[in-house]
């Protein structure tokens, strides 16, 4: 580390690593590019890009701060430390090695300088950067000076004995400021007064006879944030549970199996009816409330399973094809094309897309039902929700719970404590109910079980966010081994221990409807399931050959019954286009539906004894005829039995609207060569001029200038030309010319050894260097 006796000279004394480590943590400074070292260094002082620097200090980190900003009020009012001056390294440590370790407070000065907020003079003695002081998230003096404050119980324990008065004083000073200005504060003022009860319970701190301070934990507690004091130097201890990682693997298994389900049954029911989208594009309280109904969850899932599935663009809004049976003259959400693709994914496939679209999802959908500023419910999929810290708060916690062993379990409220000292400006994204909440979706995503970090979801927090085949292998080894056998029993339910291979899962949901589901799947046969499997095109033959091959039970008598007894009647009479069409081997059963009420409604017509047409849709003719009692088949051109089953609607992916703008941060090798610019800039600044001529548009000039740069390739001398680029961006260097001819000047970069060219229009001036 080299020393100066300025920010420029201390930044120009900085190595490269150095300078390319401080543009990656406050890439601001970078944008434009600076011309030298003191606009570097002006920059860096700047109050708006100080606060943005700081916003990932820890708490020793603002208590160093804090130190050499009362330090320094203290040398200005002409106070001193040893020696005098501006405090040494030493200084600090003994200061604050009663609460902290000296290698603790070394590697949080490095971190400090790292980011340009202190910098070291050639006395060794530490500077602070002015608007440094103002980005401290309390008091100043809080995190020095010896608190004299309540405990977190003690302030809840007075807080319920306030009056509504005396607490509207405390809510008023937590929410604007700590500090406020009454006459109440004088001594002599009558004890009965709010402010003097207030002060009597130390729940306000007396500064002066007009002012008056609420105190750091009084106002944590009132902010419903987590409680930690600045005077404590070194992070808090969570209490952690050890559990075995096999047993939360298979927690989190689980928590992926329900998942899955009902984010199929979700979009089941969205497919068969749309849900209307609100006038501002989110999803109404009645809609979710039928969905969750229909789908067999709670609204607060429905409310998380929606934002996640239309975050995946498994959900969208627009007009479904096919539009809905009512007028569709608004926009429905309803599932996308891509939902099929993804219904055929493996589980731990689809549990990955989901996964990483969650983490990396910029809302909060355990707010949907909460009041906004107007008392309104937030509704689901509205633009409310969205949250810009929302993904970063999300990372932030679950990246605490990867810190430690597999099978760790932490308290949220120590979780909380932990991130609140860590990030102290940022304390208010982690109050109790965001930590809990947010570890409660991780839950039901499959990420945390029993208070603890899965594998698979560790794999996804640790690895890149784009890579995802480290989580899906990890997953697929958590999720138990699909099963290919069922348990038929006699009332006509069977039983799948375990989650079904795909080909036997799609056999058993058409022949059969899930009664109730878990570890293990109870399903229901009845006579209109079995039709549903016939009418899919399956056989009575290859039902029996179904749960003849796959039942570890005996097969019930009932049950091949119930199949063949259907499968007689199923098909008899058979349904075609006209629009539609009717025709059976029976002329006695084509009579029998003619004289029925239903021929009048489908405006049946006869053209044979055994063929009719009709007048609706085919879809209508196989519905109405099944509420009469008949059992017709759909047919295609060739006689076969076609599936006629309601596929459900789709809705095309729209084009991306406008994203949240998301800069994307300079490479490494783009700060490198940044580094090299300012050098030849600082350089150029630095450099005295002999001989110069500034080009004004005339020839005069411009041959003056072609013979001032032809005079310094011949003798090879430096010049200090400014040149303007492309973008417009002016710049100042030193060069030597080895050429100009063609409309342009090739000169050597003294730092790199590169032979560079210019356009000689855009050189603005040329010196030559003494």
């Amino acid at each position: 580390m080299t020393a100066t006796d300025s920010l420029a000279g201390w930044l120009g004394g900085r190595s490269d690593a150095q300078l390319v480590t401080l543009l990656q943590l406050r890439p601001d400074l970078a944008v434009p590019l600076p011309s030298s070292m003191a606009v570097l260094a002006a920059r860096t002082e700047q109050r708006a890009s100080v606060l943005r620097a700081t916003e990932d200090l820890n708490t020793l980190e603002f208590a160093i701060l804090e130190t050499l900003a009362l330090q320094g009020t203290r040398t200005a009012q002409g106070g001193h430390t040893t020696g005098g001056g501006p405090p040494r390294s030493e200084d600090l440590h003994v200061q604050l090695s009663e609460r902290v370790s000296p290698a603790a407070i070394d590697e949080a000065l490095e971190r400090l300088t790292a980011r340009a907020l202190v910098w070291r003079d050639d006395e060794q003695r530490w500077h602070l950067i002015p608007a440094a002081a103002e980005a401290l998230p309390w008091p100043i003096g809080s995190a020095t000076e010896i608190p004299d404050t309540l405990t977190e119980p003690e302030v809840v324990a007075a807080l319920a004995e306030l009056a509504p008065a005396e607490r509207a004083l405390l809510d008023k000073l937590a929410t604007t400021g700590p500090r406020g200005r009454t006459r109440d504060a004088a001594p002599g003022t009558p004890a009965d007064r709010p402010i003097q009860r207030l002060l009597a319970r130390r729940l306000l701190h007396w500064i002066d006879d007009e002012t008056v301070e609420l105190p750091v934990t009084v106002g944590q507690v009132l902010r419903r944030e987590p409680v930690t004091h600045p005077h404590a130097l070194t992070p808090p201890q969570p209490r952690h549970t050890q559990l075995a990682p096999t047993e939360v693997d298979a927690v989190t298994a689980g928590e992926v199996g329900e998942l899955l389900r009902h984010c199929a049954n979700v979009l089941e029911v969205l497919g068969q009816v749309p849900a209307p989208a609100l006038r501002a594009g989110g999803l109404g309280v009645r809609e979710l409330r039928r969905i969750a109904k229909q789908a067999g969850i709670d609204e607060p899932r429905a409310g998380l399973l929606v934002e996640l599935l239309a975050a995946a663009k498994l959900l969208e809004k627009g007009l479904p094809d096919p539009p809905p049976d009512f007028d569709a003259t608004e926009d429905f959400w309803a599932p996308t094309p891509a939902v099929d693709a993804w219904l055929q994914a493996p589980p731990a496939r689809r549990w990955a897309t989901l996964a990483l679209t969650w983490l990396e999802l910029d809302r909060m959908p355990w707010m949907i039902g909460m009041r906004d500023a107007n008392d309104k419910p937030l509704a689901a999929l509205s633009l409310e929700l969205r949250t810009p810290h929302a993904q970063r708060d999300r990372h932030t916690i679950l990246s605490l719970l990867a810190e430690y062993p597999s099978g760790t379990a932490l308290d949220p409220a120590d979780i909380g404590r932990v991130l609140a000292w860590r990030q102290p400006r940022r304390r208010r994204n982690f109050r109790p109910e965001v930590v809990e909440q947010t570890l409660a979706e991780a839950a039901a995503m499959g990420f945390v079980g029993r208070g603890a970090l899965g594998s698979a979801a560790r794999a996804l927090v640790r690895g890149a966010a784009t890579d995802v085949t480290a989580a899906e292998a990890e997953m697929e080894a958590a999720l138990p081994e699909p099963v290919d056998h069922v348990l038929v029993q006699a009332d006509l339910t069977v039983i799948a221990p375990g989650p079904l291979t795909t080909d036997l899962q799609h056999g058993i949901a058409l022949v059969a409807d899930v009664e109730s589901a878990g570890a293990a799947t109870v399903y229901r046969i009845s006579e209109s399931s079995v039709r549903r499997a016939l009418d899919a095109g399956l056989s009575a033959a290859e039902l029996h050959a179904l749960f003849a091959k796959h039942s570890r039970t005996p097969i019930p008598q009932a049950l091949s019954y119930l199949i063949d007894d259907v499968a007689r009647r199923h098909g008899q009479l058979r349904a075609g286009m006209a629009q539609s069409f009717l025709r059976t081997d029976d002329p006695a059963l084509l009579a029998q539906v003619l004289s029925a009420p239903v021929a009048n409604a489908l405006a049946l017509r006869s053209i044979a004894p055994t063929v009719a047409i009709a007048q609706a849709p085919l879809s209508e003719v196989l519905e109405q005829l099944r509420a009469a009692g008949f059992a017709p088949a759909g047919e295609d051109s060739a006689g076969a039995i076609v599936d006629l089953r309601p596929r459900g609607a789709r809705i095309a992916v729209r084009p991306a609207a406008r994203q949240p703008y998301r800069p994307t941060p300079p490479s490494a090798e783009q700060l490198e060569s940044l580094v090299t610019e300012l050098r030849a800039g600082e350089r150029a600044a630095s450099a005295r001029s002999g001989h110069a001529v500034r080009p004004d548009g005339t020839r005069t000039n411009t041959a003056a200038t072609l013979a001032l740069l032809q005079l310094a390739a011949r003798v090879r001398r430096s010049v200090n030309i400014g040149y303007v680029d492309a973008q417009g961006v002016a710049t100042q260097r030193v060069v030597e010319p080895l050429k100009v001819g063609n409309g342009q000047l090739d000169a050597l970069d003294p730092v790199t050894g590169a032979v560079r060219h210019f356009t000689l229009h855009r050189i603005a001036s040329v010196a030559l260097l003494e």
